[in-house]
């Protein structure tokens, strides 16, 4: 029994360290950038010795996969639980673009972006990110046709993709410095298309 629980605070104590070590790196990707994100900011940053990460993620490519994976769950739980509350059918589509818009912005876009921007000329790192970003529009996706059940699933994906890639032009956009009414103004004109669309079909 004490062998048991000794595993078990093991277990916990590597899932602790490996938290940290995914946390400080969306910190230093959104604060320094990737290209001067390094092992050793982010090690120290966690409070982890170079040692150790290495007995979690074998290189920087797979610790930068594994970091927007973390903070990708993490949003698209909130994102899910938040669909959850919406109304059923096109009455939901606003406040699903609202929240797509929240789930594909802030530290999510920043990392994300400074990624894909690094991942043009690095291979590894694209091979990587890449079925993380995937899993990301999947699990959206799926979120979103549960709650649209009553709309043609064609529509629905089209209106879906439609809205991430705005967003995440939108997020790019705020990266940039640009105006915040203006942002508002363009999702609050989707909204009204969108749900035109919806309506029409």
């Amino acid at each position: 029994m004490v062998e048991s629980r000794g595993h078990r605070t093991q277990a916990q104590r590597r899932e602790q360290t490996r938290r940290a070590l995914l946390d400080a790196t969306v910190d230093c990707l959104v604060e320094l950038g990737y290209a001067r994100t390094s092992m050793q900011e982010i090690c120290s940053r966690a409070g982890v010795s170079k040692g150790a990460a290495q007995h979690h993620f074998t290189d920087k490519a797979e610790l930068m996969a594994a970091a927007v994976e973390h903070l990708t769950t993490k949003r698209m739980t909130a994102l899910a639980e938040s669909l959850g509350k919406l109304p059923r059918g096109a009455d939901a589509i606003p406040a699903a673009i609202d929240m797509l818009w929240a789930g594909y912005s802030g530290a999510l876009a920043t990392a994300s972006t400074e990624l894909w921007i690094a991942a043009r000329t690095d291979p590894a790192l694209r091979a990587a990110i890449r079925p993380v970003d995937r899993a990301m529009g999947r699990s959206a996706l799926a979120s979103i046709k549960a709650i649209a059940e009553d709309l043609p699933a064609d529509q629905v994906e089209t209106l879906f993709w439609l809205t991430v890639n705005l967003t995440r032009g939108l997020a790019l956009d705020a990266e940039l410095g640009g105006a915040p009414a203006r942002r508002k103004q363009l999702l609050e004109e989707w909204k009204r298309v969108a749900v035109q669309h919806a309506s029409e079909g």
